[in-house]
């Protein structure tokens, strides 16, 4: 679906595979206020928002700009790290809450409690590096009965460490109750293009 994305920067985690290591520092991107970032979604006319960052939640008006963005009619969605609460966002935005597993090397920045805030329409989202960590998403998912109910979980492959091939083999051979998931942008536009 197409979907303009609105990058906030600044994020207190530094993942090992992060693939935007340009929006962990807040000063790197441009000041806007929210009336000037709706107006630009809106030139765009996508039927579809995504909130990411670094982590969006670590910006203090991220529940105000969630709320304007409602307001244009798209579906509104917000990727976290799942390292914040997730209580005072508006009713409406789909939440994507990227678990960490231990290859990240932030596994304990984890709020499982937020799994309980999760709905119909939101994602949870697992980056893997390797075998141990699949095998660590592996129990999670079994530990807390995931992907069997509204909110399906991703597993997707750390681009340069883990082949989206193996993968595949691995949650066919488990009949795990998740989703492949591939960084399209990177597997069309290739690995160094950004702003696409």
């Amino acid at each position: 679906m197409p979907c303009t994305f609105v990058r906030l920067a600044g994020c207190p985690l530094r993942c090992t595979y992060c693939d935007t290591p340009q929006a962990i520092p807040t000063d790197s991107g441009e000041w806007m206020r929210i009336a000037d970032v709706v107006d630009e979604v809106r030139r765009r006319a996508r039927p579809l928002v995504l909130v990411t960052g670094g982590e969006p939640l670590a910006q203090r008006n991220c529940a105000q700009l969630l709320s304007e963005l409602l307001t244009m009619g798209s579906l509104v969605q917000l990727e976290t790290s799942g390292a914040y609460p997730l209580a005072d966002l508006p009713a409406g935005v789909r939440k994507i809450v990227d678990l960490k597993a231990p290859g990240s090397g932030e596994v304990l920045r984890n709020r499982l409690d937020l799994l309980a805030d999760l709905s119909a329409g939101d994602e949870i989202k697992i980056v893997l590096t390797d075998r141990a960590d699949y095998e660590w998403a592996r129990g999670m998912i079994e530990k807390y009965q995931l992907g069997l109910g509204d909110v399906p979980v991703l597993l997707s492959s750390a681009w340069g460490s883990l082949g989206a091939d193996q993968l595949c083999q691995w949650l066919l051979e488990d009949r795990l109750p998740a989703r492949l998931q591939l960084q399209l942008h990177k597997v069309i536009w290739g690995e160094g293009v950004s702003g696409v």
